[in-house]
């Protein structure tokens, strides 16, 4: 078993900016690295970041150039920096695990709301 346990969401303005957490703790051996998706209202979860235990990363265009993920071997926590934020960040952004072949672990879920 993994545990996700994410923080940092909020509501913010537009162009202000966010920092969500996840810490995993468990069987952290059978985890290849963490990411995040967000799913906003009427519409599929979609990927925005990911992040191997030897720090490569991916990035969905949409949030190219203003959201940055980065890992923390140490303390098995994955963080996604949120800059400039818009309208259309608004969603719910849940962190996962990968076991790879075994699948993925998610976390409950962290509401971040953008304003205008």
């Amino acid at each position: 078993q993994v545990q996700l346990v994410e923080s940092g969401g909020g509501l913010v303005q537009a162009g202000e900016s966010l920092r969500l957490s996840c810490a995993a703790s468990g069987s952290i051996f059978t985890v290849n690295g963490m990411g995040w998706y967000r799913q906003a209202p009427g519409k599929e979860r979609e990927a925005v970041a990911s992040a191997s235990w030897a720090g490569r990363t991916t990035h969905a265009d949409s949030v190219k150039g203003r959201f940055t993920i980065s890992i923390d071997n140490a303390k098995n926590t994955v963080y996604l920096q949120m800059n400039n934020l818009k309208l259309e960040d608004t969603a719910v952004y849940f962190c996962y695990a990968d076991r790879g072949d075994l699948g993925y672990y998610w976390g409950q879920g962290t509401q971040v709301t953008v304003s205008s």
